[in-house]
């Protein structure tokens, strides 16, 4: 998986969503869809800080990925 990294102050503030926030005191990605269909990615701690951009096929993969159990080792 490729990305571009990004000022994500350069992607605006509005539209960013914690879709993985749970009971870890905010500190969680955000993500956030982009005009062109890329997602933005970035650290809620650090909305200042850098972006990572991916592909609409990368997230895809990614998440593919994680349903079938390949971050599973992450868990260990």
């Amino acid at each position: 998986m490729s990305h571009v990294q990004h000022a994500a102050s350069d992607l605006g503030t509005g539209e960013w969503v914690k879709p993985w926030s749970g009971s870890n005191a905010d500190n969680c990605v955000e993500a956030k869809k982009l005009k062109d269909g890329r997602v933005a990615l970035r650290q809620s701690t650090a909305p200042d800080g850098s972006a990572l951009i991916y592909t609409p096929a990368e997230i895809r993969a990614f998440i593919s990925g994680a349903k079938s159990g390949d971050a599973d080792f992450l868990l260990a």
